[in-house]
């Protein structure tokens, strides 16, 4: 099946058989950050009901144990900094959106120590940013990390000081229009920063009034076949009440007409 859009003066299309699947699913495998132990699926099991088929049950019938900052793919809005419990589930109410990945070597951070950033810390920075991208922007972005290694699929990051974003580098993408930001590393800010969270805030804490809308996706993957460009971004979520949900960000090509 394609479509076709409009964007402005653009005319656009997009073959929706042929998807990009950027996700990482939830599994006892997957990745994992927070110092939170793997995620579990485990069937249900009482003297009077066996849920496992395998075990000898009628029906697989399973709990699954997760914390969606903490496995996995997952999209969040700015109830994840907010005294409010801003529901994902209430925010994000449309799905498409014209989007452009561009990839990205982190530095190496020599300037002065603060809470938030020290000597050594692999940072992608503002001016890299804005090398990459103009105003005007899509509304989605898609950060990928270099080097773009598969140990992504199933890395714990706890306490290995991933790199992160200058705050400056998040106030410039949605300065320049970004509502829906993603990135395949574990946070936007510092493992360690005295909870401070200041990418986050200065991504949503701007005093703007479309803040509720704007969205941060985690620990997604772009494999290497994937191109730097734009794209049809298609961000899906479980319809979780809560300020982040585990989602399915999925892309495809655009062709010009």
């Amino acid at each position: 099946m394609k479509i076709e859009l409009k964007n402005g003066r653009q005319n656009l299309s997009a073959d929706l058989s042929k998807p990009l699947d950027i996700s990482i699913p939830l599994s006892p495998g997957g990745p994992r950050a927070w110092y939170m132990d793997p995620m579990k699926i485990e069937p249900v099991m009482t003297e009077r009901f066996t849920g496992s088929v395998k075990s000898g049950g009628n029906v697989n019938f399973r709990n699954i144990w997760f914390n969606p900052h903490g496995h996995g793919t997952h999209t969040e809005t700015v109830g994840h900094i907010d005294r409010e419990m801003v529901s994902i589930n209430q925010t994000l109410k449309t799905f498409f959106f014209l989007c452009e990945l561009i990839s990205i070597e982190p530095e190496i951070y020599t300037g002065a120590e603060r809470d938030h950033i020290k000597k050594g810390d692999k940072v992608i920075t503002a001016k890299q940013i804005r090398g990459k991208i103009k105003p005007g922007a899509p509304q989605g972005l898609v950060v990928r990390t270099l080097p773009n290694s598969a140990e992504k699929l199933q890395r714990d990051y706890s306490n290995t000081n991933p790199t992160f974003f200058e705050p400056e580098a998040l106030q410039h993408i949605r300065e320049i229009g970004v509502k829906h930001f993603l990135t395949d590393l574990p946070s936007v800010d510092r493992e360690e920063d005295g909870g401070q969270l200041l990418a986050h805030r200065a991504f949503w804490h701007g005093n703007r009034p479309d803040d509720r809308e704007c969205t941060i996706s985690e620990m997604v993957f772009v494999a290497d076949h994937i191109s730097d460009g734009n794209y049809l971004l298609n961000l899906q979520i479980a319809a979780f009440e809560n300020d982040a949900s585990p989602s399915k960000p999925i892309l495809y090509q655009l062709q010009e007409l």
